[in-house]
């Protein structure tokens, strides 16, 4: 009853009003990344939810379009600008995806939401984190976030959904407050975000 009905219930109380509270937030954000990301401040990118099913992400853009002599972007350390650095870190960058939240492309909690071309290189089991819809938070963000192994945060996701109850979810919500005041696990350890998943680990 909770996977199939109070879950997305949630989701979308929660949702809207958390993008009422925060509007002033947003707004703020906005305006500084406007100005920093030459009137770019949002970054949209597909990804794959639930059984696969590909949908636009929408957060804050942190980085900039800079693009090295060869004509590709420069590294992530690189582009990384000083507000987006301060944003990243405060995880604020994450809030525009309550409304993926409310269009029902995401969940509150649930696994991340990687990147298309990862989805062969999963095992079969691995691939199982896309049995239930992605998160804004999940299970592997309040156990290590960027800061564990491939291998570890996949396992977690599909603890996650094995294991999804309420109970789990309220201390994910409560566990994620706590990782977000110290800014822990934002990144793996000499990167900036995480390598890319090369595959099956």
């Amino acid at each position: 009853m909770y996977i199939n009905f109070f879950k997305r219930l949630i989701d979308v109380i929660l949702s809207f009003v958390g993008l009422l509270v925060i509007s002033p937030i947003l707004l703020i954000v906005t305006v500084f990344l406007t100005l920093s990301n030459r009137g770019k401040p949002f970054f949209f990118q597909m990804r794959p939810g639930k059984k696969n099913t590909l949908f636009r992400i929408i957060k804050f853009k942190t980085m900039n379009d800079k693009k090295g002599k060869n004509g590709e972007l420069l590294p992530d350390a690189e582009r990384l600008t000083n507000i987006g650095n301060f944003i990243r870190k405060t995880s604020l960058d994450e809030l525009p995806q309550l409304i993926n939240v409310l269009k029902g492309d995401m969940s509150l909690i649930g696994p991340r939401p990687l990147l298309p071309e990862y989805l062969p290189l999963y095992s079969s089991d691995q691939s199982r984190r896309h049995h239930v819809k992605p998160g804004i938070t999940g299970w592997a963000q309040v156990n290590g976030r960027n800061a564990i192994s491939w291998e570890e945060k996949f396992k977690l996701d599909v603890y996650y959904v094995d294991n999804i109850s309420f109970l789990l979810d309220v201390k994910i919500i409560l566990k994620t407050f706590k990782k977000v005041l110290v800014s822990e696990g934002v990144s793996q350890e000499g990167q900036i975000t995480m390598e890319k998943f090369q595959g099956k680990v």
